[in-house]
């Protein structure tokens, strides 16, 4: 503060400061000379202020915060470090006014502090920066500024991430409650930025500053499904409201929150709300730090760290709207290579291929593929690798509306393969590079028990370690899922496997391969039926299918379509299956609408692109045969 600032205050000049400070006032009036005199003591101006030896250590730090009613651990941290280091902290509040501020900002550069950390009150208030620079004061601003050193918690982060576990849950109406500080914009930030990434519109109305009982009513007429929240205590707030209503979290809505784990006050709540925790004191603590960094080591801080961690799931779940049974894949992630040629490959001959290839694929891909389209929700579980193949993998599901929060990525192996030959008459021939599905392992099926909640049908094939495939079914049955097995690539099934198994869907050859001491189709289906199997379909190409349960044993034509490429029929008839039976149609008829879902595919060639929907397959069987979308 210098003597043209004082005068610009006192609405005088200059030289009428300069004479009423060193008492050559006799010709000024008392009224300007009270005036002046006053502003000169409030902002503590001091003609010999330039004369300040700024190489003098007085031991003691400034902190300048600007709250109402601060009580922040922030605070807490940076006294309690600053006192370890020997340091005396001196502290004046701006009470959120400019005037005010200014004048602790001239009372701190009076002082001679060695530093100041300020938390300005807006981005006008950094015009007084000048006052302290002029002096060489080593300075931290935090709180969110537009000043490129200013230190903060990283709330816009903070916010996205708990906008974005809310989308990958199918959440569309997402509300964002926020608190009283000046964290609020930042936060609401990270909330737009999030929604404008998934290409969800931004409504001001879901800004929530203050909650009360018709929140409630928002809850139940569907008009929010899901909040996220940069205020601990109203989020217990709304938890609690919601509980006057009935309403359950995460069954009726979703809530995700920040959480200070310095605040004990309510512990009790951290084990029912899904929370990201932060520590205001340690940020308290980093700044004081990167302050005497600055003085000692004229060392320039570095912007603080904020790890981000969900706590737990126990209060987010899939929208209310949602919530009719989905259907779960287990399996395996390709990239499929498709070589044709007229002939299929044999041994000593050379085969020139016509065509070649590459497009995502894998039983576990394509069964979620498969049932998507036919009109459910699906969760996918499957492992990929780090590589560029992955990136197509995870934009194929995406596209497909597929929650892939199952699907993980393997650093250590690439992305399974699958080298398909396909010859004119529309046979194939598989071979596999299992990649990073032989990392689908049975604890990443445990880490991803919640995925089984409200699932009608669980879809898993042996493409991946039969170990995981057991305790994909072991889950499902403690869950009452339904489970449809394909056995791919496999020659033994365990007996543990098979009586967990609902629906077990071989082809010929791999039946055979699984009951290699019986001769007939029966035999075989009876044989499997005895080891607890409930149901044993065998897809036959084009023979059709037979079905062979304890009440039944009966064969269904294939459904009349030109074969182009038969890769892939089995997963569109497994698709359509669990589709029609968690439909409530008969087994039967979901069997033989399957046989049609498998004849679109072979028709066509390569199988995601190739996967029928369900307007198509309905509009086709409503022709040529409509009495079988009856149900009985």
């Amino acid at each position: 503060m210098n003597i043209r600032d004082i005068a610009k205050l006192a609405g005088v000049s200059v030289s009428t400061v300069s004479k009423i400070v060193n008492k050559k006032d006799a010709s000024i009036s008392n009224e300007t000379r009270e005036r002046v005199l006053k502003i000169v003591h409030e902002y503590n101006y001091t003609p010999y202020s330039a004369t300040i030896n700024s190489a003098t250590t007085t031991g003691s730090i400034g902190i300048l915060i600007n709250s109402s009613n601060y009580v922040d651990q922030t605070l807490n941290g940076v006294i309690d470090f600053a006192q370890q280091k020997g340091y005396s902290p001196i502290v004046f509040n701006s009470l959120d006014d400019q005037k005010q501020e200014l004048k602790n900002i001239t009372a701190l550069c009076t002082k001679q502090v060695d530093g100041i950390i300020w938390d300005p009150i807006n981005e006008s208030s950094l015009k007084n920066l000048k006052h302290i620079e002029s002096l060489g004061i080593p300075l931290i601003l935090i709180g969110q500024s537009e000043e490129e050193t200013s230190l903060s918690i990283p709330y816009e982060e903070l916010s996205y991430f708990l906008t974005k576990q809310l989308i990958e849950k199918n959440h569309k109406k997402i509300a964002c409650i926020i608190g009283e500080d000046k964290s609020k914009e930042a936060f609401i930030s990270g909330y737009k930025q999030a929604l404008f990434d998934h290409n969800l519109k931004f409504d001001e109305s879901m800004i929530i500053h203050s909650l009360d009982n018709s929140i409630n009513d928002t809850i139940i007429e569907k008009q929010i499904s899901g909040f996220i929240s940069g205020d601990f205590f109203k989020s217990i707030e709304l938890y609690n409201l919601t509980m006057q209503s009935s309403l359950e979290c995460p069954k009726d809505y979703s809530l995700l929150s920040l959480r200070d784990v310095t605040d004990e006050k309510y512990k009790n709540y951290q084990d029912r709300l899904s929370t990201v925790p932060i520590n205001k004191n340690t940020f308290g603590k980093y700044v004081c730090q990167s302050l005497i960094d600055i003085i000692t080591k004229d060392q320039e801080p570095k912007l603080y760290h904020q790890e981000i961690v969900l706590e737990n799931v126990q209060s987010i779940g899939f929208p209310a709207e949602n919530q009719h049974p989905t259907i779960l894949v287990v399996g395996s992630v390709n990239m499929d290579t498709y070589l044709y040629s007229s002939n299929l490959p044999h041994n000593g001959s050379t085969n020139f291929l016509s065509n070649l290839s590459k497009r995502p694929g894998g039983k576990g891909l394509n069964q979620a593929i498969g049932t998507a389209k036919l009109g459910h929700q699906v969760r996918l579980i499957g492992c990929v690798g780090a590589d560029s193949d992955s990136n197509t993998m995870f934009q194929e599901l995406k596209k497909n509306g597929i929650n892939t929060e199952g699907v993980s990525r393997s650093e250590d192996i690439e992305t399974g393969q699958a080298y398909i030959f396909v010859e004119s008459s529309g046979d194939s021939m598989i071979s596999i590079l299992p990649g990073a599905n032989t990392e689908l392992s049975p604890t990443t099926i445990k880490d991803n028990y919640h995925l089984f909640s409200n699932v009608g049908f669980c879809l898993v094939q042996t493409e991946v370690p039969i170990e995981t495939v057991e305790a994909t079914c072991l889950i499902a049955k403690e869950k009452g899922v339904k489970t449809i097995l394909k056995p791919a690539a496999s020659k033994k099934i365990p007996d543990s496997l098979l009586r967990k198994t609902d629906y077990f869907v071989p082809n010929e050859d791999e039946l055979s391969a699984v009951c290699p001491d019986f001769n007939t189709i029966e035999e075989k289906a009876e044989h499997l039926i005895s080891k607890g199997v409930n149901n044993v379909i065998v897809t036959l190409g084009k023979q059709g299918v037979f079905l062979k349960n304890k009440e039944k044993e009966k064969y269904f034509p294939a459904a009349d379509f030109s074969a182009v490429d038969s890769t892939g029929a089995s997963d569109a008839f497994i698709s359509a299956l669990s589709a029609y039976l968690l439909r409530d149609y008969c087994l039967e008829k979901a069997i033989r609408i399957a046989t049609y879902a498998a004849g679109f595919l072979v028709s066509r060639d390569g199988i995601t692109n190739a996967l029928v929907d369900r307007t198509t397959l309905e509009s086709f069987i409503a022709k040529n045969d409509p009495n079988l979308l009856l149900k009985d």
